[in-house]
């Protein structure tokens, strides 16, 4: 019944930072409650191009009794469904990264897994319940992953934390964090876009460059020739892909639509469409939803065709650059000003 988003204000002076948490009624857009919080570090920001994203980039996650936010440097923090703040927890304040932090929290079963890249070059299972921090994982390459972990089934049947970093893809152990196996890949600079799983494949894309793989989970140590079962150049710098019916979808940042065959990394379609996109592209039945920061909506067919079936336009000047969400028949859209509930009459 309830739609969370985060957002900021006060970043001309950093010491000055805001950031927000805002439950939204979904039946009728009114703010049930919101929370604000001076930050407990000051951020740090590389070149211009880095700004993009602001502030408040990680989504939030919730079972349903709690909600779970990563307010960057300022750390995570837990709120009931009222808002009442329940514990906060620190994952540093290093600012490794140029960009910022992106990384979206997880949960799997009673953890909470938080990528700090950015914090501290680190990704941390917290107990979900409590913010005790139960274990560690630290390497270099965080610092340039903007990616949200998944989670996936190997072979053996057991849970592996997987998470794409440049040149790498990591499975970890997730109940203490180790690292099990790697295999290379061609996701170069940075890697942003996150996994996306089938049975026990995991397939990868990103990088300024280019680069995609699919790669069998599971395995120790440098499983590079024997599980990789297709890598190659191509990919996507900022959305994350969709696998559907055999086939990877995915928009890049220039608007460049691609359709991969799942099966040999193969290229089956490419095409243009107008506009620049930092939104993941959304899948309802059988149609792919492309929201372009300033151009609208682009609605095409998930097939290779990539049929466009429309293109839907507000009324709104503001940067649509996150990625929409979707439940029970309604579009839920927003921009860095304005937060939309779209559906069919």
């Amino acid at each position: 019944d309830y739609v969370f988003v985060t957002c900021y204000s006060d970043a001309r002076d950093l010491k000055n930072l805001k950031r927000h948490l805002i439950c939204v009624d979904r039946h009728n857009g009114n703010i049930a409650w919101s929370k604000t919080f001076s930050s407990d570090a000051t951020e740090v920001r590389g070149p211009t191009f880095g700004t993009g994203h602001g502030y408040a980039s990680h989504t939030p996650v919730s079972d349903g009794e709690r909600i779970y936010v990563l307010f960057g440097s300022s750390g995570v923090r837990a709120f009931d469904m009222k808002g009442k703040e329940l514990w906060r927890q620190a994952v540093g304040s290093e600012n490794a990264a140029m960009c910022g932090s992106a990384a979206s929290p997880i949960l799997y079963k009673d953890l909470l897994i938080v990528t700090a890249g950015a914090e501290s070059e680190s990704i941390r299972a917290l107990d979900k319940k409590t913010g005790e921090e139960l274990w560690k994982a630290e390497g270099s390459s965080l610092s340039r992953c903007y990616c949200t972990p998944t989670i996936v089934k190997n072979a053996a049947g057991i849970d592996e934390l997987v998470i794409s970093v440049p040149y790498e893809v990591w499975g970890l152990n997730i109940q203490n964090g180790k690292l099990r196996w790697y295999a290379e890949t061609n996701v170069d600079t940075n890697s942003c876009p996150s996994l996306v799983t089938q049975d026990d494949i995991v397939y990868v894309i990103g990088g300024r460059g280019g680069g995609r793989a699919a790669i069998r989970a599971g395995g120790k140590d440098d499983v590079t020739n024997s599980h990789v079962l297709w890598s190659t150049r191509g990919g996507s710098y900022v959305p994350s892909p969709i696998l559907h019916r055999g086939h990877l979808y995915w928009v890049n940042d220039r608007g460049i639509v691609n359709c991969v065959d799942a099966k040999t990394g193969e290229e089956v379609t490419k095409k243009r469409i107008e506009g620049q996109f930092y939104a993941s592209a959304v899948l309802v039945g059988d149609r792919l939803y492309l929201v372009s920061r300033f151009g609208g909506t682009f609605v095409l067919s998930a097939t290779p065709e990539l049929n466009e079936l429309a293109r839907n336009r507000l009324t709104d000047d503001s940067d649509f650059s996150a990625s929409p969400a979707v439940s029970d028949g309604q579009f839920i859209l927003r921009s860095d000003r304005f937060l939309y509930c779209i559906q069919a009459e």
